[in-house]
C-alpha cells in the first residue's frame, strides 16, 4: 500500500520526531534531579548512547518510545497500515540494537533499566518512579 502523504510531507513529519530530550526523558531526568541524583546524558563512550547515565551507581536508563522500540502488548505500539513490512523491519532492527546494547552494557558491568513512555502516563508514573529508585539501589542487572 502506498503512503498516504507526499514524500515532502512525510519527510517533514519524520524530521519533527525527536531522538533526544523527549517529554518522557525529561520527566525521568526531572524526577531524578529532584531526588538529588546527578547524571550524564547520551554518553557517546557507552554502547547505544544511553539516555541517562548514573556513573556513581553504574546504572544506565533508557527511556524508549513505545512505537519506535516495539513495546509488546502496548496500546501505543501499532504498526501503520501503510508500508507495514518496512515499519516492522525498522522496529525489529531497533529491538535488535536495544538487545545488543543491553548485552554490551551488562558485560561492562552496568545495570540497565528500560522505561517505556506508557509507564510515565499519570496512572502509572508513581509506580515507575518507585521502580527506578529501587533499581538504582538494587543489585539487579536486568530490565
Amino acid at each position: 500500500m502506498a503512503d498516504v502523504h507526499s514524500k515532502e510531507t512525510r519527510s517533514y513529519n519524520m524530521s519533527r520526531i525527536k531522538g533526544k530530550d523527549t517529554k518522557p526523558e525529561l520527566m525521568v531526568r526531572k524526577f531524578l534531579h529532584s531526588k538529588g541524583y546527578r547524571y550524564k546524558l547520551h554518553d557517546k563512550t557507552l554502547p547505544g548512547k544511553p539516555d541517562i547515565v548514573l556513573p556513581k551507581h553504574r546504572t544506565v536508563i533508557h527511556v524508549h518510545g513505545c512505537f519506535w522500540h516495539g513495546h509488546e502488548h502496548c496500546r501505543y505500539y501499532v504498526i501503520p497500515k501503510t508500508r507495514t513490512e518496512w515499519w516492522q523491519q525498522k522496529i525489529n532492527r531497533n529491538k535488535e540494537l536495544d538487545e545488543q546494547n543491553f548485552q554490551k552494557l551488562t558485560q561492562e558491568g552496568w545495570k540497565v533499566l528500560t522505561i517505556f513512555e506508557c509507564e510515565l502516563k499519570a496512572s502509572s508514573r508513581d509506580l515507575t518512579y518507585d521502580r527506578i529508585l529501587t533499581f538504582i539501589h538494587s543489585g539487579n542487572t536486568g530490565n
